[in-house]
Formats: structure tokens, C-alpha cells, sequence
């Protein structure tokens, strides 16, 4: 049995959403994808300080955790919100930390 094993599978789904925003470009990517209020078809790069190839690799981490979508028309990709996983992750994360923020659990000794 691998020691992995042992953890609930919601663990290791924070711990993807908590892995897919761990970089400020990755949050500046869902930012911009939530102030326009729309799907993008384009570039993404056009509007943030990084090269196309940069954005790329973000937005496939974004896609493989849930938090967007891009769907293909054409030869352009459509990326927007996921707004049901993004949901999602914020009631596990809320959750998760309800349990460990009481005051009982934190040291005073330190």
C-alpha cells in the first residue's frame, strides 16, 4: 500500500487547486479571464507581461486543474471561467481550513 494511499481524494484535490495558483502569472491569467466577463478568443498574451509561450504552459496547468476551459474554434482557443470548479474548490478550501483555524489548534507556546 503506498503511504499516498492514506489521504482523502478531496486532499489531493485542494492540494491541485492550491498547486494551479501558486503563481502570480497563473492568478493574473484567471483575474483577467474574470474582469472581462467573457469567453477570450486570442491571444492572452496581448494583455499580461508574459510571451505567448509562458501564457501557454499556465493556461494548460489552469485547464488540467479545472479552473478554465478552452474550447477550440477554429484555429483559435476559446478560454473562460469555470465558474462550477472554481466554486467547488473554494467550499473545500473553506471547509479545510474551518478545520484548522480554531484557536484550540494553534500553539501558544511558540
Amino acid at each position: 500500500m503506498n503511504k499516498l494511499d492514506k489521504f482523502d481524494s478531496e486532499m489531493f484535490d485542494i492540494a491541485l487547486f492550491a498547486k494551479a495558483v501558486s503563481n502570480p502569472a497563473r492568478l493574473a491569467i484567471l483575474k483577467y479571464l474574470a474582469q472581462t466577463k467573457s469567453c477570450i478568443s486570442g491571444d492572452i498574451s496581448d494583455f499580461l507581461p508574459l510571451s505567448r509561450t509562458t501564457v501557454s504552459q499556465h493556461l494548460k496547468v489552469l485547464r488540467d486543474s479545472g479552473l478554465i476551459k478552452g474550447e477550440i474554434d477554429g484555429p483559435r482557443i476559446n478560454y473562460c471561467l469555470n465558474g462550477t470548479k472554481i466554486e467547488r474548490f473554494l467550499k473545500m478550501t473553506e471547509n479545510f481550513f474551518a478545520q484548522v483555524r480554531s484557536d484550540e489548534a494553534v500553539c501558544t507556546d511558540c
